[in-house]
């Protein structure tokens, strides 16, 4: 049996606000409610920084048991540093994350478009520091990456290798941990609104399902996530991918737009 977690890449958004979350709704509240409805969340605002201890203190008290936060590492660790000298603050920032407990997913390593093949040795070190008790997936922007090498060193340290829909990279599912981890990002800033979807994307989650399919018997869950800039609105298109796997999708029908297609 394997495990589902899908949702959307952060939560709060001014767009949602009549379209996601309730007119002159607190933000305070916007994890609590989001959770009702997802059970996971890509945490965006950690690339920017390691939150306090005391928000993920909080953040793991309002969601229910079953929700799981998979947090990206921040960017001075993969963009300003390039993982030099950089366990020291990896180490800082892992230890705030599992204040989460069992509600941490997988932690996001998400590297720049400029981060080549060139650097491997330097990405080698850095995920023999990595703690074997806590998920990891890694996301590359350059082509140079696209080789059976890479997929052997992240198999190493059960490290899952994340697929991405976007732009100007192979829509590939690689199996390298006993997890995937998918990101659907679309090309950014193409929607003015972000408030509904503005295009229908059944037919590629349709194709990625399928690819999905072949890896489900050797993995036990499956990590998914949604910009808005993948078809205007995430938390619609989460719960359209989930009709394609076959889960309940929450309702949020008071809050959202008509059918649209």
């Amino acid at each position: 049996m394997t495990d589902w977690f899908l949702g959307t890449m952060g939560f709060s958004y001014k767009e949602w606000i009549g379209a996601f979350y309730p007119p002159a709704f607190n933000s305070r509240n916007y994890l609590a409610y989001y959770s009702e409805r997802f059970d996971a969340v890509e945490v965006d605002s950690t690339f920017y920084g390691t939150p306090r201890p005391e928000q993920m203190e909080r953040w793991a008290a309002v969601t229910p048991s079953h929700f799981k936060f998979c947090p990206k590492t921040p960017r001075d660790i993969t963009h300003t540093q390039r993982l030099v000298n950089a366990d020291a603050e990896m180490s800082h920032f892992i230890d705030t994350m599992r204040l989460l407990g069992d509600k941490l997913g997988a932690i996001l390593i998400q590297f720049p478009p400029d981060f080549t093949t060139h650097e491997q040795d330097k990405l080698a070190h850095f995920m023999a520091s990595l703690p074997r008790d806590v998920r990891f997936a890694i996301e590359f922007r350059d082509r140079s990456w696209e080789d059976p090498e890479t997929a052997d060193l992240l198999r190493q340290h059960n490290i899952a290798w994340a697929a991405a829909d976007y732009v100007h990279l192979d829509k590939v599912v690689r199996q390298t941990a006993g997890f995937l981890y998918l990101r659907f990002i679309g090309r950014h800033g193409q929607f003015a609104e972000k408030n509904r979807e503005q295009v229908d994307k059944t037919a590629d989650l349709q194709q990625w399902m399928a690819q999905i399919q072949s890896h489900l018997d050797k993995v036990n869950t499956v990590y998914g996530f949604f910009n808005n800039d993948y078809a205007g609105f995430s938390p619609a298109t989460a719960n359209r991918f989930k009709e394609i796997v076959g889960l309940e999708a929450k309702d949020i029908s008071i809050m959202q737009q008509g059918r649209l297609f």
